[in-house]
């Protein structure tokens, strides 16, 4: 698994000319499932990294779990789905469903004992810090009958005994459900009984004990009503208790692609999803055999389908002990800058003014994105807006806004993204929302994702022009994950870009079939093509003897075939290739007369790295983008997305400070090195990425 220490990746330095490649080696490529994993392994380290304040280390356990979860069911389930079909499926390093399945288990069991070890590492740093995560046998009389009465109170009418019998079927599980099985034992023949018990996501969590002693003393309330069950089979004798946890395939395909109405379409397949096949049963060490057989058997599982830990599988509700209000234990408080322009005067003056930049979480987000759609829905000049919305998240201040709008009549138009994995049932709720109010509401287009974010606003000035406000990000219009995530986004009046935002907006609302822009990438039509193009422009001017090209690409996952063979015939000519990819990358770095001219880096901390860069230099040129696009093949030819050119040069010179922070960083940064693995560098927390661009931000303000 990966390293976090050692000397990075020897690169070879000399020059080659590019020579013919085939359409495609799988000795070029590494594995996207290997890869993400690695990522994962990334995401566990800053949880056993002591470096990071221990609340963080806390939260950064679930969301490892969160993270493997939501890989299990799209990811392992999409390979369970094409090992069990008629057609022979191989990755891109050339390997079959089996085998991957095979090394993918091995690789979770391996991190997940990390996982694990790492847990009850940093419980004993809580019990240091008087935060103690107690069991029952740890608690006192007093506080066994306070844990007691608090399950009469707020946890037994919320939970539902299912049992099984002549009368009654095995219950159905339900998607990464914590449970209990019982065997019980009683009644008239004294029949052994299976039963089930769910803990309720609504009181699952660890809660803390009223007591003298200093400090936290914490129960996870799964551990309240293991020792309460005896409240649910009055007259029954309990057997055995054994937890588990089911993982189900969430890799749905939609039935009918050809439906008239997606709203229907999607409903329908989330209910699919629903009852999907389980995949995964987690449980722990001491199961009880009789049992574990009883439950493969029902769920149609295999022994390789099971991971076993030895302390616990109940590790989301530990979110409860990360919220613990500790500031000690926490990273400092950011506090995000505003814009002094957009706090001087009416949004829209600035950005008549010039072009603006916003960097999130440094720059506002509540006082930049949310102004512009906010101020538009009030102010008597604005005649339309339109936007479109991928994960919204609950109580949107967008929907509001757009709501506002509506109902002050003007003309609204909101593409919200129904096919948003996870997010379907809240977007389809808010949907619905706006429609009633008089909202436009479009649901993208049959067989594509719309994943750009982009907002127009037409306002009428005082000259009598209709002027067109854009907004163009990285990221989603979500206030939540604009404090989690770093995004970037501008605002313009610039009609080189206004004009074919227009036309993007018609070509998801209306039956517009513009192949032809100019200035912006737009995906399924003109990205990857002029993404190729842009590498091979550079491949030209370094054979031509330009010894300043380079390409800079930032980016969440990288996997696009083609797209990695043209940076390879790049690297052959002599381009200097950075990567920047946060998650998997499939592209392999460092072969000798191949791709020893690139460098791929991925950089995990505080912030969730979410922006995408791409950058084109040479000595004649500079050109850089920002937009909604992974160079993957899903986002080059299965999305709607957009990315932009920045014109502004004072724009570019922030955008390149940004890049140049993430290259330099010595502290979260990890190298990828041509064997597939990762190495953390180890130097200051001065050069943080996250650390340093908070410094830079507050020294500008």
């Amino acid at each position: 698994m990966t390293k976090t220490n050692g000397k990075k990746q020897k690169q070879n330095k000399k020059m080659k000319k590019p020579k013919a490649m085939s359409n495609h080696n799988p000795d070029f490529f590494f594995n996207r499932e290997f890869s993400w994993l690695e990522f994962n392994y990334r995401v566990l380290n800053e949880a056993l990294d002591k470096r990071n304040p221990l609340l963080e280390r806390v939260r950064f356990l679930t969301i490892y779990i969160s993270n493997l979860d939501e890989f299990v069911m799209k990811r392992v389930g999409g390979l369970k789905s094409q090992a069990e079909s008629e057609y022979s499926y191989l990755s891109i390093d050339g390997k079959a469903p089996e085998k991957q399945l095979e090394i993918i288990r091995d690789m979770i069991l391996k991190t997940n004992d990390d996982h694990e070890k790492g847990f009850m590492s940093i419980k004993r740093e809580l019990a240091e810090n008087d935060i103690l995560l107690l069991d029952w046998n740890d608690l006192t009389p007093d506080e066994k009958n306070e844990c007691n009465d608090y399950f009469l109170k707020n946890i037994y009418p919320v939970l539902t005994p299912l049992s099984v019998d002549p009368g009654k079927p095995f219950p159905f599980l339900s998607d990464l459900s914590y449970s209990f099985g019982l065997y019980l034992k009683g009644g008239i023949n004294q029949d052994r009984v299976f039963s089930r018990v769910k803990v309720p996501d609504s009181v699952h969590e660890w809660i803390r004990l009223s007591s003298d002693v200093k400090g936290y003393r914490m129960i996870n309330t799964a551990e309240i009503i293991k020792n309460n069950l005896g409240h649910l089979y009055p007259g029954m004798t309990i057997e055995c208790v054994m937890p588990f946890r089911i993982t189900r395939n969430a890799d749905w395909e939609h039935a009918d692609e050809d439906t008239e109405d997606l709203l229907v379409l999607i409903e329908e397949s989330i209910n699919s999803r629903r009852l999907q096949e389980p995949i995964r049963m987690e449980c722990l060490t001491d199961y009880n055999d009789e049992m574990m057989d009883y439950l493969l058997e029902e769920l149609n599982l295999k022994e390789s389908d099971v991971y076993v830990n030895d302390y616990t599988i109940d590790f989301l509700s530990l979110d409860s002990i990360a919220n613990l209000n500790i500031p000690k234990l926490k990273f400092p408080e950011w506090r995000p800058m505003t814009i002094a322009s957009f706090q001087r005067q009416n949004i829209f003056e600035a950005i008549r003014e010039k072009d603006h930049y916003v960097h999130h979480p440094y720059d506002n987000f509540n006082t930049s994105v949310e102004k512009f759609i906010t101020e538009a829905s009030e102010d008597p000049q604005v005649l339309s807006i339109k936007m479109t919305l991928y994960r919204t998240g609950d109580n949107s201040p967008f929907i509001r806004a757009l709501i506002n709008a509506a109902e002050n009549g003007k003309q609204v138009v909101c593409l919200i993204e129904l096919k948003a994995r996870f997010d379907e049932k809240r977007n389809i709720y808010w949907a619905k929302k706006m429609e009633e109010a008089g909202v436009h509401v479009v649901y993208g287009i049959v067989g594509l994702k719309t994943h750009t974010k982009i907002a127009q606003v037409v306002r009428k000035e005082s000259s009598g022009e209709l002027l067109q406000y854009v907004h163009i990000s990285t990221g989603n219009y979500n206030s939540k994950t604009a404090k989690l995530y770093t995004d970037m986004g501008i605002f313009t009046i610039d009609k080189r870009i206004t004009g074919e935002v227009m036309e993007v907006f018609n070509y998801l609302t209306g039956s517009s079939l513009k192949i032809d822009y100019k200035e912006l990438l737009v995906s399924p039509v003109t990205a990857k093509s002029r993404f190729l193009q842009l590498i091979q422009d550079q491949t030209k001017y370094a054979l031509n003897g330009d010894e300043q090209v380079e390409i800079i690409a930032k980016m969440n996952s990288f996997e696009d075939i083609a797209i990695a063979q043209a940076l390879y015939k790049a690297s052959q000519a002599g381009v200097k290739i950075t990567m920047i990819v946060r998650g998997f990358c499939c592209l392999r770095p460092g072969i000798e007369g191949l791709s020893d001219n690139i460098k791929v880096l991925s950089v995990i901390g505080r912030f969730l790295e979410h922006s995408r860069v791409f950058y084109f230099k040479s000595a004649k040129n500079e050109n850089l983008y920002i937009g909604s696009a992974d160079w993957m093949h899903r986002n080059m030819h299965s999305r709607v997305e957009v990315i932009t050119p920045i014109y502004s040069k004072e724009i570019i010179v922030k955008v390149k400070k940004f890049l140049s922070i993430l290259i330099n960083d010595k502290r979260n940064a990890w190298d990828l090195g041509v064997d597939g693995t990762y190495k953390q560098r180890n130097g200051s927390e001065k050069t943080a990425t996250h650390n340093s661009m908070m410094d830079l931000y507050s020294s500008e303000d």
